[in-house]
């Protein structure tokens, strides 16, 4: 089972944006321990960010036929992106949408996502464990 990790705008920046929110850890180092973790349960995964929209919408586009599912993280895209959401419905790889913080005690702008009504759930708050934990769903839940 192949899963395709999709981090969008300005999660690049993790370990100096915001530490008491998202933590002193790099997505460089959040990434090791969600491939050890991909590999425990026997899964390939592939990692992308992007901070510009349309790659993101492009990155979609191309999991079919090539990915079994997507963990998608689309940071601030999340509550305004609906390109991101017509790309998510446009392809038949199954979206789990991901958060490090949870995004309904933050900001109330932060408390809607325009992306999470088309993807299978939604798991936030959980900081890199976020990831893990929709690993686990693709492994339980989709492996052949």
């Amino acid at each position: 089972m192949r899963i395709l990790i999709l981090n969008g705008a300005n999660l690049n920046m993790l370990g100096m944006r915001e530490p008491e929110i998202y933590g002193y850890e790099t997505l460089e180092q959040i990434n090791q321990e969600i491939r050890a973790h991909a590999e425990s349960l026997g899964l390939e995964i592939d990692f992308v960010q992007s901070n510009i929209e349309g790659e993101i919408i492009n990155y979609i586009h191309r999991t079919q036929d090539k990915y079994d599912g997507i963990i998608l993280n689309a940071g601030a895209f999340t509550h305004y992106s609906y390109a991101i959401r017509d790309a998510v419905i446009s392809v038949s790889t199954p979206v789990i949408e991901v958060h490090l913080s949870n995004i309904y005690a933050r900001d109330e702008f932060r408390h809607s996502s325009v992306i999470a009504g088309v993807c299978m759930g939604q798991i936030s708050g959980f900081d890199k464990h976020s990831y893990m934990l929709a690993l686990e769903y693709f492994k339980i839940n989709f492996s052949k």
